[in-house]
């Protein structure tokens, strides 16, 4: 069964298309080579898609189109957003963390959040491809994707961009902190 409450109303995804392609346009270096009718007859052809882009819309996200992945004939957004998406901070890494923290708990958890908003959080190096597109997270942190032996041990692992350099940082999964958040991506 489809659940309608994931589904922008016309003028929802008027709206966002309209954002998506002015930032699409303003932004041409994250994307050499795309044209923006291809996006856009791929948007329209799946528009299960833009759910997902309007939640990182509308958490801060800024997404964008940073890549086409020719064997999938698929193109990537992710948020490009200056810092970790403002409407996605202060969470713990995911639901086990959340569940460990006896007292002060966050409002939810990274992972839960993402799955709920239908974007997967990168991995280091999707992090990394991410960054050579300009400077992100220069003031805040990212969680991403962590390697399952290392969640195993309590861990979770975020990034960062400080001098020039991007950085992959640990910490206990049930922590969080008001400049931490989480990054999303989509594939259409």
């Amino acid at each position: 069964m489809e659940n309608h409450r994931n589904k922008l109303s016309l003028s929802q995804g008027k709206e966002l298309l309209d954002i998506l392609q002015l930032r699409f346009e303003a932004n041409m270096n994250r994307h050499k080579g795309v044209e923006w009718g291809k996006v856009l007859s791929k948007l329209e052809a799946d528009p299960k898609k833009m759910w997902p882009l309007n939640e990182m819309e509308i958490t801060g996200g800024e997404p964008d189109v940073v890549a086409y992945d020719k064997k999938t004939g698929e193109y990537i957004f992710f948020d490009c957003s200056a810092e970790s998406p403002r409407g996605r901070r202060s969470l713990c890494y995911d639901n086990e963390a959340l569940e460990s923290r006896k007292e002060h708990k966050p409002a939810g958890s990274a992972t839960s959040m993402a799955a709920a908003m239908g974007i997967k959080m990168p991995t280091e190096e999707e992090y990394r491809e991410l960054q050579k597109l300009g400077s992100f997270d220069t003031k805040t942190s990212s969680w991403i994707s962590t390697p399952v032996n290392i969640r195993k041990l309590g861990g979770a692992l975020f990034c960062d961009r400080r001098f020039d350099t991007v950085f992959v940082y640990h910490n206990g999964a049930e922590s969080y902190y008001a400049a931490r958040g989480f990054r999303g991506m989509v594939r259409v």
